[in-house]
C-alpha cells in the first residue's frame, strides 16, 4: 500500500512514524521552510525532519491548488493519503487522487472542536474527555464521516502541552488501527457526523492569553492550563506583568477589587477574581525564567521590589 503522507508540527510525528511502520510512505507534504528563532533563519517542520531522517522524499508546494502541484501528487499513484496537521486547504481535486481518498487525524471528539485549536479549547471549556477521530476528508472543515475513534479523560491539573503529546500518541494509535484494517481488506465504516453538538477550535491568539480579573478563578485556571506552553497566559500583578505557568482556582468568599493580591507566601499568590480566588504557584518575569512564587517572593525581598 504507497501512502502520501501530509503533516507539519510536532503533533504529526508520531502518525508519521506509524505510517512508515505500516505502509509504504512514498513522498512527504510538509509546509515550506519558515523563519525561525532569534536570527529568523529557515527552519524545517518537524515533519520535514522525520522524513528527511527515514530517507523519504519531501514535497513543500505553497499551495495545492496548482495544477503542477496536483499532477506531481497524481504521479505518485497514492492508494491513500494521511493529513495531520498540515496546516494546507486540500482541494476537492487532490481529495479525489487517491484511490481510497485523504485520511485526517483529527484531536477531537468529532463535532466538537472542528478547527485549528481543538486540544487547547477542550481544556479551556472544561471538558472532561476527549480524544481522536480519523476521518474521512470532505472539502469541508473537519466534516468527514468519522472511521475510527479513540477517547480519553482530560486530568485535572493537565496543560495544553500534556494534552497535546498525549493526542499525538493516541492519533498514531487510531491511523495504525485504519491501516490495520485496509491492510487487510476491510475499509472502517464511515460514520457521519451528527448535527448536534458542533463547535469549533479557533486558532489560538496571544492577545487572549491576557487574564481578566473579574472572571471566575475556576475560568482563569482553565485558561492558564490551557495556553501552557503556548502562547502562556498573562497578567498584571501587584503593578508588574507576569506570565502565569501554573496556578489553581480556589473556592474562596472575598470582598477584594479583581486583580487585588489577597495572600502572599510561598504556597502561592492568592489574587481576587470575580468569583474565588486564582492562585499563582510557578511564574515568570519578563525576561526571566519560570520559577516558583516561593523564588519570586524571596527574590523581591532581597532587591526590595
Amino acid at each position: 500500500m504507497k501512502i502520501v503522507f501530509a503533516g507539519t508540527p510536532e503533533f504529526a510525528v508520531p502518525a508519521l512514524r506509524a505510517a512508515a511502520q505500516r505502509a509504504e510512505v512514498v513522498a512527504v507534504y510538509t509546509q515550506p521552510d519558515r523563519p525561525a528563532g532569534r536570527g529568523r533563519g529557515l527552519a524545517a517542520s518537524p515533519v520535514k525532519l522525520e522524513a528527511v531522517a527515514r530517507g523519504i522524499p519531501v514535497l513543500q508546494p505553497e499551495s495545492l491548488r496548482d495544477h503542477d502541484a496536483q499532477a506531481a501528487l497524481r504521479a505518485l499513484a497514492p492508494d491513500l493519503m494521511v493529513v495531520v496537521a498540515y496546516g494546507l486547504i486540500l482541494p476537492r481535486a487532490v481529495l479525489d487522487i487517491p484511490v481510497h481518498g485523504c485520511w485526517n487525524v483529527h484531536a477531537s471528539l468529532l463535532p466538537r472542536w472542528r478547527g485549528a485549536a481543538p486540544i487547547q479549547r477542550a481544556i479551556e471549556a472544561g471538558d472532561p474527555e476527549t480524544g481522536v477521530c480519523l476521518m474521512q476528508m470532505q472539502a469541508g472543515l473537519d466534516t468527514g464521516p468519522v472511521l475510527l475513534s479513540l477517547r480519553t479523560p482530560i486530568d485535572a491539573e493537565e496543560t495544553g502541552g500534556q494534552l497535546h503529546d498525549r493526542l499525538a500518541a493516541l492519533g498514531a494509535q487510531v491511523l495504525a488501527d485504519g491501516l490495520g484494517l485496509l491492510r487487510a481488506g476491510i475499509r472502517p465504516t464511515a460514520q457521519p457526523q451528527p448535527a448536534q453538538g458542533v463547535t469549533y477550535a479557533k486558532k489560538l491568539d496571544k492577545a487572549e492569553a491576557r487574564l481578566d480579573w473579574t472572571q471566575p478563578a475556576a475560568v482563569l485556571a482553565r485558561k492558564v492550563r490551557a495556553f501552557e506552553p503556548w502562547p502562556v497566559a498573562e497578567a498584571e500583578v501587584g503593578g508588574q506583568r507576569l506570565r502565569i505557568r501554573e496556578a489553581t482556582a480556589l473556592a474562596l468568599r472575598h470582598g477584594a477589587a479583581p486583580g487585588t493580591v489577597l495572600t502572599a507566601n510561598r504556597q502561592g499568590l492568592d489574587i481576587a477574581c470575580g468569583e474565588g480566588a486564582l492562585r499563582l504557584r510557578v511564574i515568570q518575569r519578563e525576561g526571566g525564567r519560570p520559577i516558583s512564587v516561593a523564588d519570586y517572593l524571596n527574590a523581591k525581598r532581597g532587591t526590595g521590589d
